[in-house]
């Protein structure tokens, strides 16, 4: 059994524009899960980069409204909508909104950073 309290997790910088708050993932739970989920947060009129990873990835929308760019087809989300992404696909998320963009994500198998490639 794991517990995560959300007020006791601190958000970091990311390599792609945000900010990320890890909550579970194989290193950090010792029930031996495959997935991570983590929090992601992006500014007004900020977007992460271009890239891709080998995992599948679930989006889901908790505040704001953005643009999710996956092999050149363009979604709009908003709260509470939902996004799944293929393995593999070139992908980026741009914040079009007035607030801040805050979105939830699950990667199945976890992220790894060899398993990330940036596109530009």
């Amino acid at each position: 059994m794991s517990i995560k309290e959300d007020s006791k997790i601190s958000f970091i910088e990311g390599n792609e524009n945000v900010k990320i708050k890890q909550y579970f993932d194989p290193k950090n739970t010792s029930n031996g899960i495959n997935f991570s989920l983590a929090q992601f947060s992006l500014g007004i009129g900020e977007k992460t980069k271009l890239h891709k990873i080998k995992s599948s990835e679930i989006y889901y929308i908790l505040e704001g409204n953005g643009r999710l760019r996956i092999n050149n087809k363009e979604y709009q989300l908003k709260k509470n909508d939902s996004a799944y992404v293929p393995p593999n696909s070139e992908q980026f998320f741009e914040n079009i909104g007035t607030e801040e963009l805050s979105f939830l994500c699950i990667v199945e198998p976890a992220w790894k950073p060899e398993d990330d490639k940036i596109l530009e």
